[in-house]
């Protein structure tokens, strides 16, 4: 049987718990300025260039985009703690210079060093360390279901903390914050008795060519870079309008109190539709042409705070529902021995895709007017449509982890062309070091039992088949 049926141990369960809180607690100081940071920087000395507002507010993305996956190589070197605890002192430095900054260039240096403590690699690959692989999916899931509730709650508490301690209590506030992850990543992580590359959450030099070259992941990769561009350049401009509108920064929560629970509401049904009814590809396409819906909404119904409201409901409920399907996509599409590898440029063109935004958005305000940028997202997300209209449906598979008995090479080899012959399966990666089969299969047209039955046999049992070349888990397809 696959060891999937087991439960997580409390050690599991205690290290997906800590990681997400990290994972949470480091978005929370990211999101948390976004609502009202380009009010309250048009006000410091340089500030009056929107483009500086813009490089301000995605600073970071560029920082982290760059960084975080040789980051992950360093903590394969070095260890995942050290790499991490490190992150998060950058992003505390940087956190306490936007703090005490008395112009726009300073909040700009302390968000390049905010970006600088890149640890979502290093988090990634201390979480598979500390979890099985038949519980790793699990574990991501509670990272990824934390970084959508921090989120929606940094939209909603951004307005009030602004209130009352202002942009620069809440830069300290971001600062002590990474002070109480490392805490938890001291004394609450458990430490992993083995770490070791994990290919299915950790980026692969040698992997990197045969990603940037897949077709499909270039497009999904073009997706999130505009999903999140589009994000930013929505915080370079909503903002303004609402307090045109009579709303001024204390009270735009009123707004974004409401969307966000309804968005959050809204996103389930079609993310449903799209997983347990094999409608990926029409969800994800009417969501990009709803989130275009909702820019051209916001640009004629400005005059309106009900207006921009039901625009904003619009643009949250697809970036919600694009947000989760995307990398459910890019899991379906990798290939097995390169997923970690597709996940981790997948992530850093996002980060990529906010620095673009925010200093595009700025510098098209600067230039044209606020007007412009809501044009701007326009195009950008009918250049998306276009682009996903190409990509092939993904196809209604899932990912299968077995534990093997003691395996050497040959039978490793062996078993793999066994198990790629049978019925439904995708595609096949035995790794004999790490004695793991993963099995992507078709979701509808599997046959268990007879894979059961084969990852359940002993070396022997494959000593009559011809081995494949020598290699670390050589990839097999079906024909």
């Amino acid at each position: 049987m696959s060891a999937s049926d087991s439960a997580m141990t409390p050690l599991e369960r205690r290290a997906s718990i800590g990681l997400a809180g990290i994972y949470g607690l480091r978005m929370l100081g990211l999101f948390i300025i976004l609502p009202i940071f380009a009010l309250y920087a048009e006000k410091l000395p340089g500030g009056q260039s929107h483009f500086l507002i813009g490089i301000a507010l995605g600073a970071y993305g560029l920082t982290q985009s760059i960084l975080q996956i040789p980051a992950g190589w360093l903590s394969d070197r070095y260890g995942r703690k050290p790499v991490i605890i490190v992150g998060l002192l950058l992003f505390a430095a940087g956190s306490f210079i936007a703090a005490s900054a008395d112009d726009i260039y300073w909040i700009i240096l302390g968000r390049v060093i905010q970006g600088a403590g890149a640890i979502n690699a290093a988090v990634m690959a201390l979480t598979a360390d500390l979890t099985r692989e038949e519980h790793r999916t699990k574990a991501m899931a509670m990272i990824g279901i934390t970084i959508g509730i921090t989120f929606s709650i940094s939209m909603v508490l951004s307005p009030l903390l602004y209130k009352y301690i202002g942009m620069s209590g809440m830069f300290t506030l971001i600062g002590l914050l990474a002070f109480v992850s490392i805490g938890v990543v001291l004394w609450f992580i458990p430490k992993p008795t083995i770490m070791r590359f994990h290919s299915d959450t950790e980026a692969n030099t040698s992997k990197l060519a045969e990603v940037l070259r897949n077709k499909d992941l270039l497009r999904m990769d073009f997706g999130v870079f505009t999903l999140h561009a589009i994000l930013m350049s929505v915080f370079m401009q909503v903002p303004f309008i609402l307090r045109a509108d009579g709303l001024d920064a204390q009270h735009q929560w009123q707004v974004y109190l409401p969307v966000m629970l309804i968005a959050f509401g809204l996103m389930v049904p079609p993310i449903i539709i799209a997983e347990k009814k094999a409608k990926m590809k029409e969800v994800f396409m009417i969501a990009i042409a709803l989130a275009a819906v909702a820019q051209v909404a916001i640009l004629f119904l400005h005059g309106s705070i009900l207006g921009v409201a039901v625009s904003l409901l619009m643009f949250f409920t697809a970036f919600n529902v694009l947000e989760a399907t995307q990398p459910s996509i890019v899991s379906k599409i990798s290939p097995l021995a390169a997923k970690g590898t597709a996940m981790g440029v997948f992530s850093s063109v996002q980060f990529l895709g906010a620095f673009f935004g925010s200093a595009m958005g700025g510098l098209l305000m600067q230039i044209y007017g606020g007007n412009a940028v809501l044009v701007f997202a326009v195009v950008m997300l009918l250049l998306w449509l276009v682009v996903a209209s190409t990509m092939q449906a993904p196809r209604p598979l899932a990912t299968r982890i077995y534990h093997l008995k003691e395996t050497d090479e040959d039978a490793a080899r062996a078993l793999q062309l066994a198990l790629a012959r049978l019925r439904g399966v995708s595609e096949v990666l035995v790794v004999a070091n790490e004695q793991i089969a993963l099995v992507k299969v078709e979701i509808s047209g599997f046959d268990e039992k007879a894979v059961e039955q084969l990852v359940s046999g002993t070396n022997k049992a494959f000593s009559h088949l011809n081995p494949l070349p020598a290699g670390e888990g050589v990839k097999v397809l079906n024909s």
